[in-house]
């Protein structure tokens, strides 16, 4: 079982994957705002409807962070780009910690910190680039939780996925049958024997 999981388990591969999925944040970005963008013909963008209203793609500008929060009005002396420049930048070397003191054979949280530095990583990389982050995946959920889902993108997705990979992998592991070298449960295994 642990040799099917190898390639899950390199460094190598969790840096690909986040090379990947900044080049596919950007790129879908890019294309989010050639196309989506308001012209005279849509004045006010234009909607792509994928799943009717349930899902399309509309242009919007996050200035925040997630959910369109201001956590840079805690420090209000600093300009935006670099206060998430700093919070970035702690981010990064926080996450880095983080995947190193992991064991290597808990793939799935590795590769849930490495979904969660591409998402983050993209993200900073549209306030460096154009001061906002691009939005353009609207979802519509049941009306007993909001009216519609705060719009997002592919490096939201990517955080989002890593944190549940992060805090659902000790379950997964379980349904899988599947314990992590050098994880406690198998230390514990081995003193029984």
């Amino acid at each position: 079982m642990n040799e099917k999981f190898r390639l899950l388990k390199s460094w190598k591969f969790h840096l690909a994957f986040i090379f990947v999925s900044i080049f596919i944040d950007q790129a879908t970005k890019i294309w989010a705002v050639a196309y989506l963008s308001p012209t005279f013909e849509n004045p006010l963008g234009r909607i792509v409807h994928v799943i009717g209203e349930l899902l399309q793609f509309r242009l919007a500008y996050n200035y925040g962070a997630a959910f369109s929060s201001r956590p840079q009005d805690i420090l209000p002396f600093l300009p935006p780009t670099i206060f998430f420049l700093l919070i970035s930048i702690i981010a990064t070397f926080v996450l880095i910690y983080f995947y190193r003191s992991v064991k290597r054979g808990d793939f799935l949280v590795r590769s849930g910190i490495a979904m969660i530095m591409s998402g983050a990583l993209g993200n900073f990389a549209d306030r460096m680039r154009l001061g906002k982050v691009v939005d353009f995946i609207d979802c519509d959920f049941p009306d007993f939780m909001m009216a519609r889902w705060p719009t997002f993108n592919f490096a939201d997705c990517c955080v989002t996925v890593g944190v549940a990979l992060v805090i659902l992998s000790p379950v997964i592991y379980k349904l899988m049958q599947y314990t992590p070298e050098g994880s406690h449960d198998k230390e514990k295994c081995s003193d029984k024997k």
